[in-house]
């Protein structure tokens, strides 16, 4: 049985996460969606209402269980025995990112990234927008695969 992990801090979980998890369960057997927990990063949502907004998306979804956690994404895979880590790309930029994110990690340890591409016109869905659109009370509703409640 093939298990990934895709981890993030998911504030909020958008239709362009969602995406990369439906492509990734075509490979997967199992996914655990990793919330991650920093201290120094200040997220619009709490912890529990991310996972909840995870929850929503995937309801009845044995394939998917969803976890928090607060230490290096590859301990976390390492504690879980899991040999794959899950990471999406929309652009050149995600790229670099990643790409010098995965050369360090291979220093260290033997976790597999496996990168999925954005889907057709979600290249420009992100969390920060995403926030930017929540807070100054833009339209965003198509933006989410779930319901935010106010």
């Amino acid at each position: 049985m093939k298990k990934a992990v895709f981890a993030g801090s998911f504030d909020p979980f958008t239709i362009g996460h969602k995406d990369i998890v439906n492509q990734a369960l075509n490979v997967f057997d199992e996914i655990i969606i990793a919330v991650g927990e920093n201290s120094s990063k200040l997220c619009m949502f709490s912890l529990s209402d991310r996972i909840s907004f995870i929850e929503r998306s995937f309801e009845n979804n044995s394939k998917i269980t969803i976890e928090s956690y607060s230490d290096l994404t590859t301990s976390f895979c390492e504690s879980r025995d899991v040999k794959f880590l899950i990471r999406g790309l929309r652009n050149v930029n995600d790229f670099v990112f990643e790409k010098d994110t995965k050369d360090i990690q291979q220093t260290f340890s033997s976790i597999k990234t496996v990168y999925f591409i954005s889907g057709r016109n979600l290249s420009y869905v992100s969390s920060t927008l995403v926030r930017d659109l929540i807070k100054f009370s833009g339209k965003y509703d198509h933006l989410l695969p779930f319901e935010l409640k106010n």
